[in-house]
């Protein structure tokens, strides 16, 4: 039931979703004794949907999560291990081809390629397992083993965590596997926008590790000035910005994290 019910809530707290909605039931309302409350509906889902589609709101939305921790710099410490978090693979592409099929969080299998090269003494965990919002019925990281190849990587090299199902699982299934001593740095790889509340989570399971973040939507300030060229992508950038901060707020008052916005230590 609780599965349904996310799916349903998160459906209509995406903003694309919800002001288009808002634009149908205003549609509807304009041919019922509710027309003039229709109108305005349908008005302000129009608006809403152009200034999230074309305007700067999803860099402005999305900049401050990017910028929360910084780019790595590799100061000559050793690293004991890597921890790429999953959430890369287009599940179903990839079963039916047999081969790699990435989403736009691409770039962290791109670093796990180019660490695990770096550090060829470090323990590489991916974890993966699916998601809570899609049944799928292949964990990501069985998808990766059988694909890890094409990274150049020999497949024993990695840790296949395949029972998360959300971020907070990929913490707790993770150190678990990963088995940290105290003293080792561990780094941990996501998406530049979802490395806070990432970070938050693995303090809170006591998994001290080093950030670590890639896929960078934004080119810092200057795209706050920059409309987008197409409705769709600006939508896009929006509904994922919303997203993590709802996550953030979620797993905040969830007790899933210590701090509501995670900060450098």
């Amino acid at each position: 039931m609780f599965y349904y019910v996310s799916k349903i809530l998160w459906f209509f707290a995406t903003p694309s979703n919800l002001l288009v909605t808002l634009a149908l039931v205003g549609l509807i309302l304009m041919h019922t004794k509710r027309a003039s409350l229709g109108r305005r509906l349908a008005l302000f889902a129009t608006v809403g949907l152009l200034v999230a589609g074309l305007s700067p709101l999803g860099n402005a939305l999305i900049l401050p999560l990017e910028e929360r921790f910084a780019a790595y710099r590799d100061d000559g410490s050793e690293v004991a291990g890597i921890v790429v978090v999953g959430g890369t693979f287009d599940t179903e592409a990839t079963n039916v081809r047999g081969a790699m099929a990435l989403n736009e969080t691409a770039e962290r299998l791109v670093a796990l390629g180019d660490l695990a090269r770096r550090y060829p003494s470090a323990r590489i965990v991916y974890a993966g397992g699916g998601s809570e919002f899609t049944p799928d019925t292949t964990a990501e990281a069985t998808l990766l083993e059988k694909t890890i190849g094409e990274l150049g990587i020999a497949s024993e090299r990695v840790i296949y965590e395949r029972q998360s199902l959300n971020t907070h699982q990929n913490a707790v299934y993770a150190k678990a596997l990963a088995k940290p001593m105290e003293g080792e740095r561990w780094l941990v790889v996501t998406s530049a926008f979802h490395m806070p509340r990432t970070m938050g989570v693995f303090r809170a399971v006591g998994f001290d590790v080093v950030a670590y973040p890639v896929d960078y939507r934004t080119a810092g300030d200057v795209s706050l000035l920059r409309p987008f060229a197409f409705v769709s992508e600006g939508l896009r950038r929006t509904d994922t910005a919303t997203k993590e901060w709802i996550g953030l707020v979620a797993y905040y008052l969830s007790g899933r994290t210590e701090e509501l916005f995670p900060a450098p230590r």
